[in-house]
């Protein structure tokens, strides 16, 4: 008897481990970002006259890779993403912020193919990168710089 249950609930946990069916609606692909602001966050349009704010973040590989056989290390490289929020009232906060500040940044990531027919050398011809904004906290806010030419 206690056999036959354990070989149910066996099946069970192996059939729920993994699943053959289509993706469902609480799949998700997100990105977390902790890095400073490359420029102002943007307000721009789409095509179809919707406004939504682009901002940049920049990361840095830390910490950089082992050495190479000589003993010397590879310089750290920086990375730039972009980030897309179509949210109003993300967008009216997002738009106080200044160049240079460290924020950390959770956005959905989506990889788009490129279109069959388009040019390879078009944006539309190549595999594209999109992140959506979802949330962003600011870190540290980057200090206020005082004007060279105030002698008082």
């Amino acid at each position: 008897m206690f056999s036959a249950i354990r070989s149910a609930a066996a099946s069970r946990v192996s059939t729920r481990a993994f699943s053959t069916t289509p993706s469902r609606a609480s799949d998700l692909a997100k990105l977390v970002l902790v890095g400073r602001l490359g420029r102002d966050p943007e307000v721009r349009r789409t095509r179809t006259d919707k406004e939504y704010v682009s901002y940049v973040v920049a990361t840095t590989n830390y910490p950089p890779p082992p050495p190479n056989a000589d003993g010397t290390r590879a310089e750290a490289k920086t990375s730039w993403h972009t980030i897309l929020s179509f949210t109003p009232s993300s967008n009216n906060y997002l738009q106080t912020l200044k160049k240079g500040s460290l924020v950390y940044v959770e956005a959905n990531y989506e990889l788009r193919e490129p279109e069959p027919n388009a040019d390879p050398d078009s944006p539309q011809g190549q595999r594209q990168i999109f992140l959506r904004h979802e949330n962003l906290r600011v870190l540290n806010r980057p200090r206020e710089r005082e004007p060279e030419n105030s002698h008082e």
